[in-house]
């Protein structure tokens, strides 16, 4: 789905799925007023039949409908009608048709094409309070339920069973707080007891086609975002320029997966469960952030193309990234990361490589954590400045400082784990072939690593004399440490451009 689709989408569900509550007195024709400013802000065209009798506002043939020149595409809604409902205490309550759909069309390319997803409820009220310029919204329903309509393709509609798609939640709450201006204001948060998905294709006439099915318990979200009035989501730069931001964090406690695949006579299954995980998500103010993670994970893997199962697990994997998206002349922080702790594989694909069991079949465990400063030298969401860097025509920018907050690699009964800082001086290009000089020193350690070769050796995966040499390099870099078979090493860069390993000159 395009950025253009998306933001169709993201704005109309604000107002369908929104949600929170205030002191003072809104009126069911300022909510419907609001609602007609925020999307025709956004692109849509709003039209309906407006009657007001006894404190009830009924809009009558509702259609909220954005064209998208640049994709030659249609999104919207037509509803029946949609009540605004005073209760007599300065709250509104918005009911919506407890089916309806949410339709979509495309041209170009020589392709057409048409299709609906029914949005479905249970028919329950969403309440509105506050007032005209701070509204809140609260909806908690049993089951809200998106599935996959009519699709039509040049003309001709899809025969059933061909393409599904259904997506469920189960005991939705959500709450909404809205501050209303030049740019909105939302503080969100949202409860659901469990998310179903049913996805599904085949081949027309044939037996290919495949599935993908699951579920996640115990969801939660909550989080913040400004939005300006008249946003254009397609020009991204724009957008953040006008101070879109939106910062929040998905969590779940559990989760299951199963996807299937085949293509005549190849097959293709995977399944996995989780304990749960989260997904953090931040972007404004010139940055972007995301640190996502998934705990006590187990995948299952089936193919034709594999003399058997596969079976891996994870006590956790995950990975974070935090940079800067606006060019500046001035250094930022960015950091990223990436985390796989204690990935276990199964005793069968051991088998392949140490039959008798010579090596340790421990989890394995990568982390890896680094944090610096740069310069970004161009604006990450201009389609210009990106193609000049294509080009080569602009230096996308410096690196300055950069730290590692921590290394581990474990495996095989080796580790190798590791700490350090270095500047980086980019007036300096020559001493390291092109690359900005460094200054600064790393510590590290690594234990088993001679037990680890003479293992390899035994068992005919390592030579002698590969070992001999490997031997070599980690005198030279190494003293010994404490405890059996450890190795430290201080390996540091000076300014002059010297490289030192344990106080010793090496360059």
């Amino acid at each position: 789905m395009s950025v253009s689709l998306a933001r169709g989408y993201g704005a109309a569900f604000i107002l369908v799925l929104s949600s929170q509550g205030a002191l003072a007195d809104v009126s069911a024709q300022e909510v419907w007023d609001d609602w007609k400013s925020y999307l025709s802000g956004t692109g849509y065209d709003v039209n309906g039949t407006e009657t007001l009798a006894d404190g009830t506002l009924t809009v009558s043939d509702v259609s909220m409908m954005m064209p998208i020149p640049e994709e030659d595409a249609t999104l919207g809604m037509r509803l029946p009608e949609i009540q605004f409902s005073e209760n007599g205490d300065g709250t509104v309550d918005v009911l919506f048709p407890k089916e309806f759909p949410i339709t979509f069309s495309f041209s170009g390319g020589g392709d057409e094409g048409t299709g609906e997803i029914i949005y479905s409820h249970d028919g329950s009220a969403m309440l509105v309070s506050g007032d005209a310029s701070n509204m809140t919204y609260d909806y908690a329903s049993p089951m809200v339920e998106l599935a996959l309509g009519k699709v039509m393709a040049d003309g001709e509609e899809m025969p059933e069973g061909m393409i599904k798609a259904t997506i469920s939640l189960i005991d939705v709450v959500t709450k909404t707080n809205m501050s209303i201006g030049d740019i909105r204001n939302y503080d969100q948060n949202m409860t659901v007891g469990t998310l179903n998905y049913d996805f599904g294709a085949k081949e027309p006439g044939g037996s290919s086609g495949g599935s993908a099915k699951g579920s996640l318990q115990g969801l939660s979200f909550g989080g913040t975002s400004s939005i300006p009035m008249g946003l254009d989501f397609a020009d991204v730069k724009a957008m953040f320029a006008s101070g879109f931001a939106f910062d929040g964090a998905f969590a779940y406690a559990g989760g299951n997966a199963s996807i299937s695949g085949v293509d005549r006579s190849e097959t293709f299954g995977f399944e996995s469960t989780s304990e749960g995980g989260k997904i953090a998500v931040a972007m404004g103010n010139g940055q972007l952030s995301y640190d996502l993670s998934q705990l006590q994970t187990t995948v299952n893997v089936t193919s034709s193309d594999l003399p058997f199962p596969i079976s891996l697990t994870f006590a956790e994997y995950g990975a974070k990234l935090a940079m800067p998206i606006s060019k500046s002349d001035s250094e930022q922080d960015f950091s990223m990361g990436l985390t796989l702790r204690d990935f276990a594989v199964p005793d069968m694909l051991w088998g392949m490589v140490d039959p008798t069991g010579v090596l340790s079949h421990e989890p394995a465990t990568v982390v890896l954590d680094l944090s610096g400063k740069g310069k970004l030298l161009f604006d990450l969401f201009d389609p210009e400045a990106i193609d000049a860097v294509d080009m080569g025509d602009q230096e996308p920018g410096e690196l300055n400082a950069l730290t590692i907050q921590q290394l581990q690699v474990s495996a095989a009964g080796a580790k190798l784990t590791g700490t350090g800082d270095f500047t980086f001086n980019n007036d300096d290009l020559a001493s390291f072939d092109g690359l900005p000089a460094p200054t600064g020193s790393a510590s590290l350690t690594l234990v088993g690593a001679n037990t680890l070769m003479d293992k390899l050796i035994m068992m005919g995966l390592m030579s002698d004399s590969d070992a001999m040499g490997a031997r070599m390099m980690m005198g030279m870099l190494a003293v010994p440490g404490e405890g059996e078979d450890t190795l430290d090493s201080k390996l540091e860069i000076t300014g002059d451009g010297q490289i030192l390993a344990n106080g010793q000159r090496i360059k």
